[in-house]
């Protein structure tokens, strides 16, 4: 029985250390993200925000997806269209006045 009762302290006390270890981890954690300086509520939009990474669109010549930062924007009818690059969005205004001459 002593033998039982030395091992279920040792357990309590190992569990009361590693919650204090937790607890201490914590509060330090949570004073140095209050020390520091606050972000902005409204950041900036660069290439290296989770929003950025998220906003992907898609070249209508190529098929290659891009962020939205990257992508070179032409309005065309209404529609807003972007592309990965110069030359495709020439090919692509190049096609479209054959079709437009063609019709």
């Amino acid at each position: 029985m002593n033998f039982l009762a030395r091992i279920i302290r040792l357990l309590f006390w190992v569990v009361i250390f590693s919650w204090g270890f937790r607890l201490i981890g914590r509060l330090v954690s949570n004073w140095l993200r209050t020390s520091s300086p606050q972000e902005p509520s409204e950041p900036a939009r660069d290439l290296h925000t989770p929003q950025a990474a998220r906003l992907l669109v898609r070249d209508p010549v190529c098929g290659v997806h891009l962020a939205e930062v990257l992508a070179i924007p032409l309005r065309e009818n209404g529609e807003l269209l972007h592309f990965c690059s110069p030359a495709c969005r020439d090919t692509y205004l190049g096609a479209s006045r054959k079709l437009a001459a063609n019709a």
